[in-house]
């Protein structure tokens, strides 16, 4: 049989769909695009914002049009929150939330075997156990991502997740080791995810974030660690110092700000404030000096006053972050934000959102500017008229001329001048 998956949303998504088509591979299946023809169709869906639950719904439906007779399973956030919305269309045979992903294969049979629809979605117990997901090699791509952590404590006022994905579950050390072993041996770059990547080991006895950067920097197959996105007060002295001083950890960390207004922030339940938030990014750059950071911003929270956008304008300037990411504040129906007054029209955080994110791309040229010339190291990921394009250590997506031959391996190149978002480099000889 032939089956094609498709992931919306975050990164822990991208690896969970990689793990089911693992699984779906050892039985036997053939992979093929979303938008070819298949028996079986995959969706993992995201509720994060209307717009990501837009797309999922959407994407549930497009099948359709290629195979009226196809099965759809259904995975995720909005399978987890709203599944009658689902269970209603006749083509999804197979649903599940956001556990027990590991018994798809199962359940498929299952259907296979009686014609009875297989959906099992249940709440999230409080001490929910991690699920049996495994990725041994990420579809022949030069950048793996490892999911170390489930869940999420913080239970920000705008956000829906903790809800849809339940409280801190760590993947426990040794699969944890295991698993970043074996990606190491198959991918130049590991990139550490999670819900709330920073929190893993809360729920463990004596084991923390720190200590599992440390122990995966002993890992020899492994040739160089991202972390997807941390929160500022989870960045530790002895993190920073695990960073500063790693041969293997990239000089790039993804730190969320949401906000630089301060009452906004306390709207938000966001646990620091701008004057925590500068100090950590000072300490950073103070010891990992050519340290890339770049950031989330929410523009549009209910009550957010023309002073309190200045302040976020005036905030992401002051720090000169290399990249931002600026999203539109979206309700979610059951969080605290989605009943708040005050509400911005549209209109507003329309030009709120581009006036941020010309900010971002004026920031984002500025940075790279200030290291042409500059020695970087590259891993080719792809070849695109002739050239070939990767990602620096901290982040700079760089074009260069050479052969093929170096995708996937990584190699030194001089940054010869910047043009956002691609700058181009020369290779050098290793």
């Amino acid at each position: 049989m032939k089956v094609a998956l498709t992931t919306l949303g975050c990164k822990v998504n991208t690896y969970e769909t990689e793990a089911i088509w693992e699984q779906l591979k050892m039985k036997g299946f053939t992979r093929v695009d979303f938008n070819e023809l298949a028996d079986l169709y995959v969706i993992n869906t995201c509720m994060v914002t209307n717009t990501g639950e837009a797309k999922s719904r959407q994407m549930i439906r497009h099948p359709l049009k290629l195979n009226p007779n196809a099965i759809l399973v259904v995975m995720g956030c909005l399978a987890e929150l709203n599944p009658d919305s689902i269970a209603v269309i006749e083509q999804v045979k197979v649903m599940v939330g956001t556990k027990d992903r590991e018994r798809i294969p199962d359940l498929l049979d299952e259907y296979l075997k009686t014609g009875v629809k297989q959906l099992l979605v249940t709440p999230l117990e409080k001490n929910e156990p991690y699920d049996l997901l495994k990725v041994t090699d990420f579809s022949h791509q030069h950048r793996a991502f490892l999911k170390i952590e489930d869940g999420c404590d913080n239970f920000c006022s705008y956000c829906i997740i903790p809800y849809a994905r339940g409280r801190v579950r760590s993947k426990p050390k040794a699969r944890v080791l295991e698993e970043a072993k074996e990606l190491g041996m198959q991918h130049a770059e590991i990139i550490l995810t999670g819900i709330h990547t920073g929190g893993y080991g809360a729920d463990l006895p004596n084991y923390k974030f720190a200590d599992l950067l440390e122990d995966l920097g002993r890992i020899q197959e492994i040739n160089r660690i991202r972390i997807s996105s941390i929160e500022i007060n989870e960045l530790t002295e002895r993190v920073i110092g695990i960073i500063a001083s790693s041969e293997q950890i990239c000089h790039h960390l993804h730190v969320p700000l949401q906000s630089g207004s301060d009452w906004v922030l306390r709207q938000m339940n966001r646990k620091y404030n701008t004057i925590e938030y500068r100090e950590k990014i000072r300490q950073l750059r103070e010891q990992i000096p050519n340290l890339a950071i770049t950031t989330d911003v929410i523009v549009g929270f209910p009550g957010e006053t023309d002073q309190a956008f200045e302040e976020t304008c005036h905030f992401v300037e002051e720090i000169g972050f290399s990249e931002l990411h600026v999203f539109p504040f979206s309700p979610r129906k059951g969080t605290i934000a989605a009943s708040l007054p005050a509400e911005v029209p549209g209109d507003i955080k329309k030009r709120r959102v581009a006036r941020l994110i010309a900010i971002g791309k004026r920031l984002a040229k500025r940075s790279i500017q200030k290291q042409i010339g500059s020695i970087l190291r590259v891993i080719p990921e792809r070849q695109r008229l002739g050239q070939l394009q990767g990602h620096s250590r901290n982040y700079i997506q760089v074009a260069f001329l050479g052969n093929a031959e170096w995708i996937g391996k990584e190699v030194r190149v001089r940054l010869i001048s910047e043009n956002y978002p691609l700058s181009f480099g020369e290779m050098l000889p290793e």
